[in-house]
């Protein structure tokens, strides 16, 4: 089956639903309200998450009927998604009603969506020595579902700190989706490459809806189920069989949302400041402040993005 149908169906999806998501968050009055950190100044319908969420299960259905994926760690990275989803989306419900949801809750079930991918046989399990090709270095199994859960954990609320501008999560996650489908093309990952491409396709077929001026956004919902996708692929693909030097590639490839956040916490905790309290210190409210429009904003974190895509395209092709 050609890959590309797996992203054609998730842009289809996704994007057909996105405006009957945004009509039912503004029937049910699903809306994110603007406080003093947000850039919109009027209610967004939520639910843009729900949209995308459904193209990567439409390509999840297809893949079942024509390969059999319910044996390989994909089938726990895709209960972990619906757990994602369903906390994302009660998260943003409390957001519409101007309340905040429970932190711990909310990382408990994180912690528990990527316990699942050990679970199910994937996670970052070892490498390729260095000095031997040949020579595959297996990690303990409590260190390697430690790491596993500290990179997914990691990114998928990396992503969340980075949607706070219209059109910039879903377009950083397409272009970190394109090169982890570039990555499981080169290693010869065909299930990877198929789900990777569904999250470019799911993450564009939003965009065209969620770019500025936003019609809906993705909400909680979207973001960390983005997030959780995007790490899963790379702890089931990207990082199985790698190099101690390719074991970068993967993070380069999420470079803009993971570097950026590392800065972040790490100036909050120098404040003092609770290191998980949404804030305007982000690369995206520096650009603004700057004097740059919404656009010009998302275009300069794209393409910086796309700088990262591209040196971790090149470091793979160079350690193979």
């Amino acid at each position: 089956m050609p890959l590309w149908l797996s992203g054609v169906i998730a842009f289809l999806v996704a994007f057909v639903l996105a405006p009957q998501m945004r009509a039912l968050a503004i029937k049910w009055k699903f809306v994110d309200l603007p406080n003093d950190r947000k850039i919109h100044r009027e209610p967004l319908p939520l639910l843009g998450g729900a949209a995308m969420f459904a193209g990567v299960i439409a390509v999840a259905l297809v893949a079942f009927f024509w390969r059999n994926w319910l044996r390989t760690p994909y089938l726990g990275v895709m209960i972990g998604a619906a757990l994602l989803f369903g906390i994302g989306i009660l998260d943003d419900f409390f957001k519409t009603r101007g309340k905040d949801f429970s932190v711990s809750i909310r990382f408990g079930v994180q912690i528990l969506a990527a316990l699942l991918i050990p679970l199910f046989g994937g996670g970052i399990q070892g490498f390729t020595s260095p000095l031997d090709s040949h020579h595959y270095v297996a990690l303990p199994t409590a260190f390697s579902v430690l790491i596993t859960v500290l990179w997914v954990v990691g990114v998928t609320n990396v992503f969340n700190f980075l949607d706070g501008v219209d059109g910039l999560a879903a377009g950083i996650a397409a272009i970190s989706a394109t090169t982890l489908f570039f990555i499981a093309i080169v290693k010869g990952d065909a299930l990877s490459a198929w789900f990777a491409i569904a999250v470019t396709g799911a993450a564009v077929g939003f965009l065209r809806h969620n770019f500025y001026p936003a019609r809906i956004i993705m909400g909680d919902a979207g973001s960390t189920v983005l997030g959780y996708l995007l790490a899963a692929i790379a702890s089931v693909g990207a990082f199985k069989s790698a190099t101690v030097i390719s074991i970068g590639v993967p993070v380069l490839a999420l470079g803009v949302p993971i570097f950026d956040a590392v800065r972040v916490v790490l100036m909050r905790a120098k404040a003092g400041k609770p290191v998980y309290k949404p804030d305007k210190s982000h690369v995206h409210h520096h650009l603004l402040r700057a004097g740059l429009s919404q656009v010009q904003t998302v275009t300069v974190v794209y393409l910086i993005s796309a700088c990262f895509s591209l040196v971790s395209m090149i470091v793979l092709l160079l350690t193979r």
